[in-house]
């Protein structure tokens, strides 16, 4: 008799999966099933495939019954030949639409999650900012990545074990019938009593396998931290490359027990259930022997092997679909974690309706009595007025957390208010169109973000049809084109992993130049000379006055020498603005901008 399947611990589910199993209703079903129609004659014809293959896979167990009744017994060497070449045929038949079931199914599902990766990365790439802020970005990618990749998985495991299982079942059990209904009977107690005492052994199997699947998890979390390009730096200058090594190698090292113990777990158990597993196939031939030379002279010794023959191939069907309940239930556990993705409201969106202005952008903003806040427990910003109009240059300065990013955040709609308006050239932002918007605005920040590629590539990422001499143009501008001009590749200079080759001012002016070729109306500059040195700076400084000469901008500094060229300043403090005017009557006036000018800003003033 075949071995006993299904014995991979898979029928078993933790008490946590037990407590998270979906709640299975008709119109899961039917989301589910939505992303099979669109191939529903592909789908029809694996169904064809595996009742056809079920059919042929079964019928060399049928035709040795007949080598041996007609052929061995009978003494026909014609029969036996024949007999031997049609099972070969059939068997070949069967493989062959074996190897078209899985191209099928695997064409299939590739389709599908094909589908899937391209819906959900549109959905997420409509998130507002606080979606990406609040969720862990590992259980981000394990969505998009290794569960969509699991319902590969289902389509061409889980959906076709079940079809092929019932179909090999059902006719194996016609066939049964056909020949002989009382062994038939027999064959169908027997089947269950044996399949069953592997549930047992697979329980202790899928424990272990949580338990290895948890470290693993554990160790993806130290590489995660680790082996990244901040995790490793820190690593380095704390000198803890021997603590890191140790914690994991401990952790590998207990993986690699609860891998062997899974490996080994049952096997004494399985040795025993397939001794007696034996025990059916002897029973059909001692009660067909009884029939066979008692009751039924029709009954043949060929018929009997059929029986025996045809038991065997039920045992591996019925233990797969006695476990395939936990396998179905992941299966929608996996397509409701997804959905759960997919279900979430998009917090930022175009209006129904969206105002396109004809006009140019001027870049004038109006903050009109706005509150905001990331949760319930605290609020950002309250009741925040003031008006930045066009071609005037407005610096926000305060304590770290009074909410100065938080509030240019609100201009280009990374987050809505919640109460109040922002309004860009006259219009609240939330009845502009979301491009236009964005289009309209630049944002210099203070950790510059570059892609792992050329310069041209990131600078073109801002206007991917910017000509040569609209990059010579704008790194010019921002005081980074002799740098570029000195490298050996010039614009196909290779930047590294989020810019690593270049230093923090290069990076900055580089930044600047791709946010140039936007041309915004209003620039946005966060903090965007805060971490430099002074000759850095100075470059950035230089590059910076002239286009807060000719644009509407905003400054968020630390640095005295940038503030100094605002036209207004306004002073944050605790989500409020609590001081604004200009820096010779701030200074004086004993408030929060004293305080910061002489514990920040004093020594600065006195080496300008």
């Amino acid at each position: 008799m075949p071995p006993l399947h299904g014995m991979g611990g898979r029928g078993f589910m933790s008490e946590e999966e037990k407590q998270a199993v979906p709640k299975v209703t008709l119109p899961l079903l039917k989301r589910i099933f939505s992303y099979l129609m669109p191939y529903w004659k592909q789908f029809a014809l694996v169904l064809f495939c595996i009742l056809l293959s079920s059919v042929c896979h079964l019928l060399p167990s049928v035709l040795t019954g007949r080598i041996i009744d007609d052929g061995l017994i009978g003494k026909n060497l014609q029969a036996l030949i024949t007999l031997i070449v049609l099972s070969l045929l059939v068997s070949l038949t069967a493989n062959l639409i074996g190897v078209a079931e899985s191209y099928l199914n695997a064409w299939i599902a590739q389709h599908i999650t094909f589908d899937m990766r391209n819906s959900l990365f549109a959905h997420l790439q409509k998130m507002s900012q606080r979606f990406f802020t609040t969720n862990n970005q590992g259980d981000i990618i394990t969505r998009m990545t290794t569960d969509i990749s699991g319902v590969e998985s289902i389509i061409t495991s889980t959906f076709s074990s079940i079809l092929s299982n019932v179909l090999t079942l059902v006719v194996a059990l016609v066939t049964m019938y056909q020949k002989n209904w009382i062994l038939a009977t027999v064959g169908i107690v027997i089947v269950p009593l044996f399949a069953l005492p592997t549930r047992k052994a697979g329980k202790t199997r899928w424990t272990l396998t949580r338990e290895a699947q948890e470290c693993n998890d554990t160790i993806n979390g130290i590489l995660n931290e680790t082996l990244s390009v901040s995790g490793q730096l820190l690593v380095k200058l704390f000198g803890r490359e021997k603590t890191e090594y140790e914690k994991y190698e401990s952790v590998n090292k207990k993986m690699i027990k609860l891998h062997i113990k899974e490996r080994m777990a049952g096997r004494w158990f399985f040795v025993v259930i397939h001794t007696f597993s034996s025990i059916g196939p002897l029973l059909l031939y001692l009660v067909g022997g009884i029939l066979m030379m008692r009751y039924d002279e029709n009954l043949t010794v060929g018929d009997i092997t059929v029986l025996v023959a045809l038991l065997g191939r039920m045992y591996g069907p019925v233990n797969s679909l006695l476990n395939i309940q936990v396998d179905w239930m992941r299966s929608m556990a996996l397509f409701t974690r997804i959905f759960d993705y997919y279900d979430m409201p998009i917090e930022i969106q175009n209006p129904e309706n969206p105002v396109i202005p004809t006009n140019e952008s001027t870049g004038e903003i109006t903050f009109s009595d706005v509150c905001f806040s990331y949760n319930d427990e605290r609020q950002i910003l309250k009741k925040v007025n003031f008006t930045l109009k066009s071609g005037d240059c407005i610096a926000i300065v305060g304590p770290s957390g009074s909410g100065k990013s938080t509030l240019v955040n609100l201009i280009p709609r990374l987050y809505d208010v919640d109460s109040g308006s922002v309004c860009f050239d006259g219009v609240d932002v939330r009845q502009l169109d979301l491009t236009y918007l964005r289009q309209n605005i630049g944002v210099v920040t203070q950790d510059t973000y570059l892609f792992n590629g050329s310069i041209r590539e990131n600078l073109l990422y801002a206007k991917a049809d910017a000509t040569e001499d609209d990059l010579i143009a704008a790194c010019k501008k921002a005081n980074i084109y002799d740098f570029i001009q000195n490298q050996s590749e010039g614009f196909d200079t290779i930047v590294g992993n989020r810019g690593l080759k270049l230093s923090g001012g290069e990076k900055q002016r580089l930044s600047i130049a791709r946010v140039l070729l936007k041309d915004p109306a209003l620039l946005i500059f966060d903090e965007a000379t805060s971490s430099l040195d002074s000759i850095s700076e100075k470059k950035i400084q230089d590059a910076i006055e002239p286009l807060i000469a000719e644009r509407t901008s905003i400054l968020i500094a630390h640095r005295l020498s940038t503030i100094l060229q605002a036209d207004e300043i306004i002073v944050l403090k605790d989500g409020e603005i609590v001081e604004r005017g200009q820096h010779d009557r701030l200074v004086n006036s004993g408030g929060i901008y004293t305080e910061l000018y002489e514990t920040q800003f004093k020594l600065e003033k006195k080496g300008m």
